[in-house]
């Protein structure tokens, strides 16, 4: 399938004063790539996905699943991104859909206000200022069926409402609330995805053949295999935060990162922690096989503008070869880029700070290093907020050679919170924010 923006409205925005972004874009890309020194990043080429109403592109793929797009456009590919092998192409993944928070009588409620739809695994062509959308292959489960991205379990995921927050939907077993992407050898695709949080291996076609999800999960009722596979621990994962950073190491080994650290023993000491771990995954033996602790930088040092340590997240991991990784750390504002060795000296697997009993918890030490933990050592690789060009929320990072990186950003499909960010029709008022791939070229390369 290659769906195209079919004529609901201009495929591109204009400025107030009628200057196409597009151009806006280039504008940006080309001065820090002619002004900054040699010696700094930067932002070398930028392209950005032009309008394609959401609920075309869903009908084509699986049609009748979306009634109502409420007006909101494809969005939300910049979950993640990985090379397809060919210049200038790249495999991308949706994340649940448009959701929102809205509060009623004091509680914010998670909105889904396309509840039909249903996450995609994206593949793209970068061209020229232009992101287009070459493919798109729908997730299913074994029959075929759309997963949806609404949530599992009642009383561990948000309950999901309407756009209005007033009318509550049903969960669903299936749903999958896809992060991470990467490509096996043998043309399958594997996924993280948050609410488990689980591993998910994918069909080329897109059918889930297996989700790996933490031991005592006890998810039923699902339309594909759910194997328990995952260490118990990451039951205490943070809502909306679980698996966001997905990597392939040149042996087929996965590592996947927990977005956030884990509320253990309770929320406050999630919200507090600066410690997330990070587990290996081997494909051929279906187990976990190494976990390793990170320990992210202070919130202010990420982002000088934040003071909120719960706003520190990781979103991408990509391999950087052998076992070393390239770890984004990031708020929705800034982000830094480290490198890390994944030895076999770090490895925590099945010891102490996997019992949900040990106190203090992992999440707890105020220095891990100090008490005794193994936690990876890191190198700073940029600064990328500091790099001019470079837009927030970048949540997907790829190599495209020895010395450049491609971002993608997660728009959100244009949604805001709160009870503004529809209009009175139901239409969806957009944030204007678009979904750009940015191409950074490091001074020293990794």
């Amino acid at each position: 399938m290659s769906p195209h923006a079919d004529g609901r409205r201009p495929a591109r925005r204009t400025a107030a004063a009628g200057v196409p972004l597009a151009l806006i874009a280039a504008l940006i890309a080309a001065g820090p790539a002619m002004g900054a020194p040699s010696g700094e990043a930067r932002v070398v080429r930028t392209a950005t996905l032009g309008d394609i109403p959401l609920g075309a592109f869903s009908n084509r793929l699986l049609p009748g699943t979306v009634a109502d797009d409420r007006g909101v456009d494809l969005g939300g590919i910049g979950s993640d991104i990985y090379p397809t092998g060919r210049k200038g192409e790249f495999w991308t993944v949706t994340d649940r859909g448009p959701n929102g928070q809205i509060k009623v009588a004091g509680t914010k409620r998670r909105t889904f206000p396309v509840p039909g739809f249903d996450p995609a695994i994206v593949k793209i062509r970068v061209s020229g200022d232009t992101v287009k959308v070459l493919d798109a292959i729908p997730v299913t489960t074994s029959s075929g069926k759309p997963v949806t991205g609404l949530p599992n379990q009642q009383g561990r995921d948000e309950a999901p409402y309407d756009y209005n927050a007033l009318t509550a939907l049903s969960y669903n077993p299936n749903g999958l609330d896809t992060e991470g992407i990467v490509r096996a050898s043998d043309g399958t695709f594997w996924l993280v995805e948050e609410y488990g949080p689980s591993l998910v291996h994918v069909s080329a076609r897109g059918k889930v053949l297996t989700r790996y999800a933490p031991k005592g999960l006890n998810l039923t009722g699902t339309g594909y295999p759910v194997v328990e596979a995952l260490p118990s621990v990451l039951l205490h994962r943070k809502i909306n935060r679980g698996f966001e950073g997905l990597a392939q190491l040149p042996g087929g080994d996965l590592v996947l990162a927990v977005q956030s650290p884990l509320s253990l023993p309770d929320t406050d000491a999630g919200e507090a922690s600066r410690t997330t771990r990070l587990l290996r995954f081997s494909p051929k033996r279906k187990t976990v096989t190494a976990e390793y602790a990170y320990r992210l930088d202070p919130v202010n040092v990420v982002d000088p503008s934040e003071d909120d340590t719960s706003e520190l997240k990781i979103s991408s991991v990509v391999a950087a070869g052998g076992d070393r990784l390239l770890v984004e750390e990031r708020t929705d504002k800034a982000a830094r880029l480290q490198l890390v060795r994944l030895d076999r000296s770090s490895n925590i697997l099945g010891g102490t700070w996997d019992d949900d009993t040990t106190s203090p918890s992992l999440e707890q030490l105020d220095d891990p290093a100090a008490s005794g933990v193994p936690v990876l050592a890191k190198k700073p690789v940029v600064d990328l907020g500091t790099v001019a060009g470079v837009p927030g929320k970048i949540e997907g990072v790829a190599r495209v050679d020895h010395d450049t990186l491609a971002l993608i950003n997660d728009n959100d499909f244009g949604m805001t919170d709160g009870a503004g960010a529809f209009d009175a029709d139901g239409r969806l008022v957009d944030s204007g924010v678009e979904t750009t791939v940015t191409y950074v070229r490091l001074p020293r390369g990794l």
